[in-house]
């Protein structure tokens, strides 16, 4: 399929995912990808019988479009191909028609989905949280996964002689878990080339390539149909208590200020500017660390502010002039002082159809305020 100056390619096996055949590609009507820490797809098809006595449909009768099989979808803009998504299909859905060729469309998850389907009991003696999810992803290293993994600055292991985490549930689910105590991301995004996969264990990523910025209100260079915020004031979340200290045995008070995420992507803080209109919360630890009630604390008032401002638009690739991709960092321009600025790239859907390609797409900031006077018109491809 190809779209003006876009052309799309298709890989798709059981195990090693090939070109799809000419009569697949002919047949494929629409594509649409949604990238976030957790990615899908959904790819529709129009089926007909085979020529003559058939006893079912084409592409049916192939085998390539069944559950289990691996998919790579591949774009390629102004001559650089990009990968959007490498998944297995996990659904399949058949509406014949009547008056007309039947629709075949099948559903899938990106290629994480294969940590997630046996549930497992294992444990992990004197073993800390990354060291655990390096041993968990070098078993997915055949799938072409290749781990990025920041371990916690504190540590994970406490002071015990003996201390042993146990594993239960699906290898996804708790490397994901592992994260979230640790305030981290767990996800699996598609690498430079096919087949080629990144695992990442590590803190939100505020820093990396940039993206080319979303543009409106600024006539021939605006590049966005539509672009629209909303500022939450009752996200914000401070957070107060007081803990018992192991190594000193006095309560030392416990208190959270402003969010810990860098760089800072608003400059003015709503923990500031709110007050006193900002929610208090009491911590609940009932430990006697005061470095890990802090780090909770922490947390809690980091997550309530990550989506403090978001943002919900949507653009065409060809006016655009590049694919905007999840997660990540973009900038946006036209709209003011309060909203202009660097933003957090939640989540991009992908809508790929005979003649178009539009996006949709949710960003998401901790307060109002641009950091900066200017932000990246061209990107990084």
């Amino acid at each position: 399929m190809s779209i003006s100056s876009i052309q799309v390619t298709l890989l798709i096996g059981r195990f090693v995912p090939l070109p799809a055949p000419p009569p697949l590609m002919e047949a494929l009507q629409s594509i649409d990808i949604t990238q976030s820490e957790t990615s899908g797809f959904q790819i529709s098809f129009l089926a007909q019988r085979s020529p003559g006595y058939s006893p079912d449909y084409t592409l049916l009768i192939t085998q390539l479009l069944q559950p289990g099989n691996r998919v790579v979808i591949i774009v390629t803009l102004n001559a650089i191909p990009r990968v959007l998504m490498d998944g297995i299909i996990t659904q399949q859905q058949f509406a014949p028609n009547n008056n007309g060729p039947a629709t075949l469309t099948v559903t899938g998850e990106d290629i994480s989905i294969a940590m997630d389907m046996y549930e497992l009991s294992v444990p992990y003696p004197d073993m800390g949280h990354a060291t655990i999810a390096a041993l968990i992803l070098a078993k997915y290293a055949g799938l072409g996964i290749e781990p990025i993994i920041v371990p916690p600055i504190s540590g994970s292991i406490p002071n015990e002689d003996e201390f042993t985490l146990t594993q239960r549930g699906t290898d996804r689910s708790y490397l994901k878990s592992l994260a979230a105590a640790n305030d981290y991301v767990f996800y699996v995004s598609p690498g430079l080339i096919p087949l080629q996969n990144i695992a990442y264990w590590g803190p939100v990523v505020r820093l990396g390539l940039l993206q080319k910025a979303l543009t409106i209100d600024a006539g021939p260079e605006t590049n966005v149909e539509s672009l629209s915020f909303s500022y939450n004031g009752l996200a914000p979340v401070q957070v107060s208590g007081e803990v018992s200290d192991e190594e000193t045995e006095a309560f030392v008070p416990v208190r959270t200020w402003s969010s810990s995420r860098l760089p800072p992507l608003s400059s003015m803080p709503p923990l500031v500017v709110n007050q006193p209109f900002v929610r208090q919360q009491q911590l609940a630890y009932e430990g006697s660390s005061f470095i890990e009630a802090e780090a909770l604390a922490q947390s809690i008032t980091d997550q309530s502010l990550d989506s403090v401002v978001t943002g919900e638009g949507t653009l065409d690739v060809l006016r655009y002039g590049d694919i905007l991709t999840a997660p990540g960092l973009v900038g946006v321009r036209g709209v003011g002082f309060s909203y202009d600025g660097y933003y957090m790239v939640k989540q991009v859907s992908h809508q790929i159809s005979s003649g178009k390609y539009t996006q949709s797409f949710s960003l998401s900031r901790e307060g109002l305020g641009s950091t900066t006077p200017l932000v990246s018109t061209i990107g990084v491809w």
